[in-house]
């Protein structure tokens, strides 16, 4: 009977070795789990730039003062507001352009992508699309043609741009700064000089980048009702932050109504609805299969 149970020093410690072996592997596996998920939830809620209660005093006044914002990985954030309102000066504190401000800007990245509002271009110089997108970069062949490509516009690689149109002109600008695949999309009025339906089209581009690249936009547009559907946040500036929030919220803010005017409430009911078609670079209404 007790030969039949008995069991060594060295048996027992062992089996009672193998048990804490195991629980301590499984637990490591578990902890493993849990590190591979929050690594994968924190890369997809990665923090690229945060202004934090930023502001610029110029020319003996206040631009902008007591602006705050974050813009994380595969996230629109729309600045909004009139003109004057410090829309621009904003974006270029973002940027590091200007240096004597108040407050502070923190920046993950390095890898920036930039479209101002302005660009000073000598439309009498035969400059073709090819040529304009590595004025300033060095570009392969391969990174030119993927950029074109997402932005519709690869079949326009060789004509110049004095015979480009508005919308495909903003589209060749989108393309330069989407290139070399940046983590952060900074876009100054993008669709500028481009009619209501090429706004559409390229406001959807705009949302169609921020999937593919995996990047941050900040987004700066003069009215909220047509980046509606396509951004994430919003911020209303009038020199200040006067209200910020998701699309919809701001909407129904009444310091949006107040600067805004009695149009800013038909926009819920003009873009708040679900798209089942998309508009192409000529303006061209296809719908979804």
């Amino acid at each position: 009977m007790v030969a039949k149970s008995a069991m060594n020093t060295d048996e027992i410690n062992l089996s009672i070795l193998f048990i804490i072996c195991y629980k301590v592997t499984e637990c490591y596996n578990i902890t493993f789990d849990i590190a591979r998920i929050n690594i994968v939830n924190k890369l997809n809620s990665e923090t690229l730039i945060k202004v934090d209660n930023v502001g610029l005093f110029k020319n003996d006044k206040w631009l902008v003062k007591g602006v705050s914002l974050e813009v994380k990985r595969g996230e629109i954030v729309t600045l909004i507001g009139p003109n004057g309102s410090g829309k621009t000066t904003t974006a270029k504190i973002a940027l590091g352009i200007y240096k004597n401000i108040e407050g502070k800007v923190l920046r993950f990245t390095e890898k920036v992508g930039y479209v101002p509002q302005k660009i000073s271009i000598d439309w009498t110089l035969p400059i073709r699309v090819v040529d304009f997108m590595i004025l300033t970069q060095n570009l392969s062949n391969e990174e030119i043609i993927n950029a074109l490509k997402l932005t519709g516009v690869e079949h326009l690689k060789n004509n110049n741009l004095s015979n480009l149109s508005g919308g495909e002109f903003q589209r060749v600008l989108i393309a330069r700064a989407i290139a070399k695949n940046p983590d952060l999309l900074v876009l100054d009025e993008p669709v500028q000089g481009v009619d209501f339906k090429g706004e559409i089209s390229l406001y959807e581009l705009i949302k169609e980048i921020s999937d593919k690249v995996n990047c941050g936009i900040l987004l700066i547009s003069h009215d909220l009702h047509v980046v509606m559907s396509s951004t994430d946040y919003v911020v209303c500036l009038n020199g200040h932050v006067c209200c910020s929030g998701t699309p919809q919220s701001v909407a129904n803010n009444n310091k949006y109504q107040e600067l805004f005017g009695d149009r800013a409430s038909t926009i819920l009911s003009v873009y708040e609805h679900k798209h089942d078609h998309t508009h192409s670079a000529d303006g061209t209404i296809k719908r979804k299969q």
